[in-house]
C-alpha cells in the first residue's frame, strides 16, 4: 500500500496495488463549497472515476479468467510429468493420444524418456529433463496461484471503491436536487 502526501486542505489518498481510494463524502455541502464546481461537473468527474474503476475491473476479470485457465493446465502438465517419471525406467513404449487441433486427436507410441519439451509461449519451446521441468512447473503454479489471490483481492477492493463512488454520486445528485428545490421554493415565496 502506498500513499500520496497532499497539502493539509486535501484528504490523503491511499492506493491499493495502484488502485486509487475513493474517499467517502461525509459532508456534501462542504465538499461542493470547497471544490467550487457545479453539481453537474462534480458528477461528471465522479462518473469519469467510476468508468476508470470499471475499466480496471474489466482488466482484472480478464486476468483472473486467464489465471483460472492456466492453473489447471499447469496441474495437468505436472501430472503428465509425474507419469513420465514413473515410466522412464520401463522398456515398453507408452500409447497415448495427443491433440492436433480442436477436436482432432492422433495416436502415438512414446518411448520411455527422461526429457520433455515445454511450450513457453511466443513460439518458444524448450527441452528439459523431467526433474527440471517439474521444478519449473511447480514454481509457475505457485506464482500463478499467488497472482490469482492478488487479483481476487484487488477485485474485492475495486468493488468496495466502486460502491463508495456510486454512493458519493447519489449523494451529490440528491444534494443538487435539494438545492434546486430550495431555489424554486425561495423564488415562489
Amino acid at each position: 500500500m502506498a500513499s500520496t502526501e497532499t497539502n493539509s486542505t486535501e484528504i490523503e489518498t491511499k492506493t491499493y496495488s495502484g488502485i486509487p481510494k475513493a474517499d467517502f463524502l461525509e459532508d456534501v455541502d462542504s465538499y461542493m463549497k470547497r471544490s467550487e464546481e457545479t453539481a453537474e461537473s462534480a458528477l461528471k468527474k465522479l462518473d469519469e472515476q467510476h468508468n476508470k474503476y470499471k475499466f480496471m475491473e474489466y482488466n482484472l476479470n480478464t486476468k483472473k479468467a486467464r489465471l483460472k485457465a492456466q492453473i489447471p493446465d499447469i496441474k495437468k502438465t505436472l501430472d503428465i510429468i509425474a507419469h513420465l517419471q514413473t515410466r522412464k525406467n520401463s522398456s515398453e513404449p507408452m500409447e497415448t493420444r495427443f491433440l492436433l487441433s480442436d477436436q482432432v486427436y492422433a495416436k502415438a507410441r512414446v518411448p520411455p524418456t527422461d526429457k520433455v519439451c515445454l511450450w513457453l509461449g511466443a513460439n518458444v519451446m524448450l527441452e528439459y529433463n523431467l526433474d527440471d521441468a517439474e521444478t519449473l512447473l511447480k514454481k509457475n503454479q505457485e506464482v500463478a496461484t499467488k497472482s490469482l489471490k492478488q487479483v481476487e483481492d484487488e477485485l474485492s477492493y475495486i468493488t468496495e471503491q466502486t460502491t463508495t463512488l456510486e454512493v458519493n454520486m447519489a449523494r451529490v445528485y440528491n444534494w443538487d436536487v435539494k438545492r434546486q428545490q430550495a431555489v424554486r421554493a425561495s423564488k415562489s415565496s
